[in-house]
């Protein structure tokens, strides 16, 4: 009798020992699959609002759409209006391969690691568009390129702001460059602002951003200096009459990754995102001249003054300003291939 019942006992042991070793199986093979499709994530930090009308996060957004359509195993994420941290905090991270995966913004926020990028923001640098985007993808990008990689970064594409910046005042009409001198006009407080302002004969006014508007409106202020976009958007227009298309500063604009990050893509991902980024900086570029026009049309539609002036004495005054400053930077033989070009 016992017998007959440990039988079909050892039977059924059998046949679960064998199941088990099946689905063991099963589960061994599937985790190498499993590890194969997670996909390595890429998270692109961006002080911008969330809104593509802001020329770094369109770049932002080109580079996460192409890379995100066209490969396999990387994923983008970009992440608007600081959400990963304040941008300084977020830049000393990535140079230790931690938080961001990279940046869009400007090269005044790495200009404390790589001391030449100064250059690029000199006063009346930029003839056109089209002038910046030929030095940037010639020897000054490529050598400023080879700085940020000793230091840690790795620029994929160089790119350019949506707009001149040109001064806009309260009460005075501005239509020609006399018309500048003594005027109080608020600045952003850094030498090659503040120097700027200074050589068009007005007095530099370093003040934070957010006392802009009531500035204007007692009287501290007789204008500031920026963009035709962002003089829409806070809606200055409220409190200033009249923009004059001074045009004297022009930031260029970059996206940049962390070297460790960088380093950890095969060749094929690394092919992708420089893909990726060449292509949106070509789209913001490409978008430039007509989000400024656009902007100043509107302005214009508000009722501003806007007046095309003679910059010409403006540029020969702020010679001096940029030599003086390009020396600091110990970028005058950078300064004299962008003059040449």
């Amino acid at each position: 009798m016992m017998n007959r019942r440990t039988n079909p006992e050892r039977t059924m042991n059998r046949r679960l020992a064998a199941l088990v070793s099946v689905l063991l199986a099963a589960l061994l093979a599937a985790v190498p699959a499993a590890a194969q499709t997670a996909k390595k994530v890429v998270r692109i930090h961006t002080a911008g609002p969330n809104d593509t009308n802001v020329e770094t996060t369109m770049l932002a957004f080109q580079f996460a759409n192409y890379v995100n359509a066209h490969s396999d195993t990387v994923e983008v994420k970009v992440y608007p209006a600081s959400q990963l941290g304040q941008t300084r905090e977020v830049i000393e991270a990535m140079r230790l391969g931690s938080g961001a995966s990279g940046t869009t913004g400007g090269p005044a926020e790495y200009a404390s690691f790589v001391k030449r990028l100064g250059v690029l923001g000199l006063p009346f640098l930029w003839k056109s568009y089209d002038h910046a985007s030929a030095v940037l993808d010639g020897p000054v990008g490529q050598e400023l390129g080879d700085d940020m990689e000793k230091a840690g970064f790795k620029v994929l594409a160089w790119s350019v702001s949506w707009g001149y910046r040109n001064v806009v005042t309260a009460k005075k009409e501005v239509t020609k460059a006399a018309d500048l001198k003594g005027l109080k006009i608020r600045t952003i407080p850094t030498k090659v602002f503040v120097a700027a302002i200074n050589a068009m004969g007005a007095n530099a006014t370093p003040m934070n951003f957010g006392e802009i508007y009531t500035s204007l409106q007692s009287g501290v202020l007789d204008g500031y200096e920026h963009t035709a976009a962002t003089t829409l958007s806070f809606k200055f227009n409220e409190v200033a009459c009249c923009m004059a298309l001074t045009r004297h500063l022009m930031d260029p604009t970059f996206l940049v990754f962390s070297l460790p990050e960088w380093r950890k893509f095969n060749p094929t991902e690394q092919a992708v995102l420089a893909k990726a980024a060449q292509l949106g900086a070509e789209v913001v570029r490409a978008m430039a001249p007509k989000r400024e026009a656009e902007s100043i049309a509107a302005l214009k539609k508000v009722g501003m003054k806007v007046n095309d002036i003679d910059t010409a004495p403006l540029q020969k005054a702020a010679l001096a300003a940029q030599d003086e400053l390009a020396k600091e930077f110990g970028a005058e033989a950078l300064l004299a291939k962008i003059r040449a070009q």
